[in-house]
Formats: structure tokens, sequence, C-alpha cells
């Protein structure tokens, strides 16, 4: 898959795919939550399966009394979820799925999300317990995010959210991609390719 990263600033780069997948190789952009603009061409004969690698907003470390699983969002990070919904929305990467961790810093960037943009809303979710342990675990989150996309998704889904942590979602980011991706909090990783089928675009190795 081909991927273009969220974040705080504007860089052009190819990313090269891995795997013996068919997959449609485009440029990659980096655009921010400030101004940015991206380049969507894409051959009119494709079906294109798009995937959202979202890390979820900052979390706040205030209450130390707290479980890690339990710590809700920081001022800032309430504000970078804001900025993050409406441009996913700017860019059209507005997901039908959305597969979640079910820490509350996930489940608050999530629902702030939802209330800024109605499709976030009207988009199938589910929380995913796993999501939370399997990012702490070396190599493990690819497979682990490709099994899930099988499970819940049909090939009628053209596009994914799934939301969790480092360092499992950085990895995952650079394994579909072929290319290292750096995600800070609230970034998402935007991975595109064409394909019949999850299972074509993204095939477990």
């Amino acid at each position: 898959m081909s991927a273009a990263v969220l974040m705080p600033l504007s860089a052009l780069q190819l990313a090269k795919g891995r795997g013996k997948s068919s997959v449609f190789v485009r440029n990659a952009v980096a655009v921010g939550t400030t101004e940015g603009q991206i380049s969507t061409e894409t051959p009119s004969d494709a079906v294109s399966r798009r995937l959202i690698l979202l890390r979820h907003a900052k979390s706040s470390w205030e209450d130390r009394s707290l479980r890690d699983h339990d710590r809700p969002l920081s001022k800032s990070g309430r504000a970078d979820a804001i900025k993050l919904s409406q441009k996913l929305e700017e860019l059209g990467w507005v997901p039908e799925l959305i597969l979640s961790s079910d820490a509350q810093r996930t489940r608050e960037t999530l629902k702030i999300m939802q209330e800024q943009v109605e499709g976030f809303l009207e988009a199938k979710v589910h929380f995913i317990s796993s999501f939370y342990s399997i990012a702490a675990m070396d190599g493990q989150t690819a497979e682990h995010l490709q099994q899930a996309i099988y499970r819940y998704s049909g090939d009628e889904i053209l596009t994914i959210m799934c939301m969790g942590h480092n360092k499992g979602w950085e990895e995952a980011a650079s394994m579909f991609s072929g290319s290292s991706i750096s995600l800070e909090t609230c970034n998402a990783a935007l991975l595109e390719a064409t394909g019949k089928s999850w299972e074509e675009v993204m095939p477990i190795s």
C-alpha cells in the first residue's frame, strides 16, 4: 500500500509497497492540521481501498492514580482531535468502518471526531480490547490489524480507520507501506491501494 502521513508539516515522497499483492503505488503526501492539500489521482478502472491508521490524541497525566488504559485526553489532545477530524473530512478520507482500541484516550478521540464530522458518526464502530495490548508487542500489530479487518469488513467497505497506540501503529504503517513512518499523537497514516478485496491488497505474509 502507498502511504500519506497526516502530521504537522508538509513533504512529498514516494512510498513503495511491499509484498506480492497487486498494489498501485501513488505519490504519498504529508499534510498537517494546518493548511495543506493532497492529490488523489487514481486510475478510472481501479477500486481504491483506503486504510487510516490513527494514533490517539495526546492524553493527560494529571491523575497519576489512573491506570494507563483509563487516562483521558489532555486539553491540547482534544483540540488536535477536532483539527484532525476536520482535515480528514477536507481530504475526503471519512471511514465507513472504524476499529478502535477500547482505551479511554482512543474512545475520547473518536467521540470528538464524531461530534465534529457527521460521517464519522455514521461509520460502523467496533471497540477491540486487544488493540490496546497488541501495540506494545514487537512486530505483531500488522498481522493483528489484518485479521481484524478481514473479520469485521466486507469487500463493499472501501475506507477503514483503525485507532490505537504506538509502538505498534508505527510498525504496522511502516510494514504496510514499505516506508519508515513515524506517528506522533493524533497523527494518521493514510494508506491506499487498489484491489478486488482487502485480502488482495493486504495479504498476510
